[in-house]
């Protein structure tokens, strides 16, 4: 098929230029949701008696014939077709000629490729939300599982507090919900209908714009023709979210693979979720765990590829929009297979009871308890802290633990301290004191159990 410029042009494209400038390569992805949309539109063009009811069912004769052979994998992708929308538009004049060529009418590939992008990302939040969800409830079920759990928690990677695994566990839900309301906001936006915009215009031909608003599901039209065609906030958006949710995932990837080093050894990797080493028998890689991490650059890489295609792009439409879907599709492709792969390897997660109550003992984990203990008894915070300190340093240069620390020389520091401070110096009962709306303990973790056990059912 000649190309749709001809008319203007003496000669034709150079091959290198047809190389350089195609993308049929990468936006056949958005062949279903092209059809779709042609269909839409012809069918509000016959409405409005642009087309006749003849040359319309033609054009559904002929795509639905087109999308047959996409789906099976018998549709030819030629180069000189440049894009999918000319691909597309090429095979239809083949087969039923005239009607095909009426079929443009009103219609610009500007909006033509803004629209089907927004369909094709719509499909793909709706998608990825669902499996946001699948992870969401794998981790809440090994939550559950191994709510008795007692671990030292961390920070500055050094052992901080005991906390129950499942409070752990629960902090990466509550972070995968903000993925999900972010992705839930960001496709209001996506939701939004450019087609009709034309290539930066509008047209004098007497469309309805509703009317195929609402034969494709959307929430309502972009209203100025000009911003429409060049806007891809939706999708520096999505990749916006989908960073986020992949920084939350390598922080969730970190984690596990501390946690299965023999440093810690608080889990054993599933053999299918992991890899041995082609020279060390001995060897157990969280490469799940690595390849999540390292994936968080691509997505990353993503994110900056398009904000860098349309920094400083004039009004309207340029050609470096074209750059947009590489990094959408393969950020989307990224995030969809890496979701099934949690959703799969998360309830494989078990502590290791064991080897967690040993890392209890060390390290003086309930420090803060003991400081705790005396503001109970009245101390101020900042002295008992001091308290708490000084019988830390002691028990330090002594080799032991709090707990084994004579009550004479506990009383020789702060008079305040009793017999019953040996009640409160167990790490693994730590938890059962904590009573702070949210905090790591038995009472408050079970009530996060119970409430995002009914809040995930409903979604």
């Amino acid at each position: 098929m000649a190309k749709l410029w001809n008319g203007r042009f003496a000669r034709g494209t150079h091959n290198l230029m047809e190389q350089f400038s195609e993308s049929i390569s990468f936006d056949r992805e958005l062949a279903e949701v092209d059809i779709r949309a042609s269909l839409a539109h012809a069918k509000m063009l016959n409405a409005v008696k642009l087309i006749s009811t003849k040359d319309l069912s033609a054009v559904r004769k002929g795509m639905k014939e087109i999308l047959e052979s996409i789906r099976a994998g018998k549709f030819v992708y030629r180069t000189s077709d440049e894009d999918i929308h000319m691909a597309i538009e090429s095979e239809l004049t083949r087969r039923v000629g005239d009607p095909a060529r009426r079929l443009h009418t009103a219609r610009s590939r500007n909006d033509q490729v803004a629209t089907d992008t927004r369909l094709w990302t719509r499909e793909k939040i709706d998608l990825l939300s669902g499996l946001i969800l699948n992870v969401q409830k794998a981790l809440l079920a090994t939550a559950t599982r191994e709510k008795d759990v007692v671990i030292p928690g961390y920070t500055h990677l050094q052992r901080a507090q005991p906390i129950l695994a499942s409070q752990h566990l629960l902090a990466y839900v509550e972070m995968l919900e903000r993925d999900r309301e972010r992705m839930a906001d960001a496709r209001k936006r996506v939701n939004r209908m450019p087609l009709g915009s034309c290539a930066m215009a509008g047209t004098t031909l007497p469309i309805d714009r509703q009317m195929v608003c609402k034969e494709l599901g959307f929430d309502g039209l972009c209203e100025n023709s000009m911003d429409a065609v060049s806007d891809r906030d939706f999708i520096v958006e999505t990749l916006s979210a989908l960073t986020l949710l992949f920084l939350h995932l390598s922080r969730f990837s970190e984690d596990v693979i501390l946690w299965s080093g023999s440093e810690m050894g608080l889990i054993k990797l599933d053999d299918a979720w992991s890899t041995g080493s082609s020279i060390m028998p001995q060897k157990r890689n969280p490469d799940l765990m690595e390849l999540t991490r390292g994936k968080t650059g691509r997505i990353v890489g993503s994110l900056m590829g398009m904000i860098t295609v349309i920094k400083g792009l004039p009004m309207t439409y340029n050609r470096d929009l074209q750059e947009d879907k590489d990094p959408l599709f393969d950020a989307v492709a990224t995030a969809e297979l890496t979701l099934r792969c949690l959703a799969e390897f998360v309830p494989t997660i078990k502590f290791n009871r064991k080897r967690a109550a040993s890392l209890l003992v060390d390290g003086f984990l309930d420090a803060t308890v003991l400081a705790e203990y005396l503001v109970n008894k009245g101390l101020p915070f900042r002295s008992a802290h001091e308290v708490s300190g000084t019988l830390v340093r002691h028990a330090e240069e002594n080799g032991l633990r709090l707990c084994e620390i004579p009550l004479e020389f506990m009383r020789g520091v702060s008079p305040l301290i009793g017999k019953d401070v040996f009640q409160c110096l167990n790490p693994q009962n730590t938890p059962k004191a904590y009573v702070s709306a949210g905090s790591a303990g038995h009472k408050e973790v079970s009530k996060a159990l119970t409430r995002w056990k009914k809040r995930l059912a409903k979604k």
